[in-house]
């Protein structure tokens, strides 16, 4: 079974920060690169950033500098910690395995919204 529940978003302000989480099912989880994406009212969803089982990660041109993704192999939950937060950054926040499309199960991501 898939399970995929992202929390932690909200409503903050411009250079503001926030901690997602997302705690996922094992069968997701375990030994696979995890990514967070978030997708924007009119737009595609996009990967924000990864982290391989061993740690390894990796961020978008537009978030590197503010945005850092972990992940607790022992709670099969990935985190992403935002900071300097932007306008643009406002989004819905999902999270799943690396290269996870729109055939694959999705969570019901959870709301960042910035405000100025």
């Amino acid at each position: 079974q898939v399970q995929l529940v992202e929390s932690g978003g909200g409503l903050v302000q411009a250079g503001g920060s926030l901690r997602l989480s997302c705690a996922a099912s094992r069968n997701i989880f375990s030994g696979n690169t995890m990514g967070w994406y978030r997708q924007a009212p009119g737009k595609q969803r996009e990967l924000v950033a990864d982290v391989t089982d061993g740690g390894s990660a990796n961020v978008a041109d537009s978030v590197k500098g503010r945005f850092t993704i972990s992940r607790d192999n022992t709670k099969n939950t990935v985190y992403l910690q935002m900071s300097g937060l932007k306008l643009e950054d406002t989004a819905i926040y999902y999270c799943n395995r690396w290269g996870s499309g729109t055939r694959d199960t999705w969570g019901q991501g959870t709301q960042v919204t910035v405000s100025s």
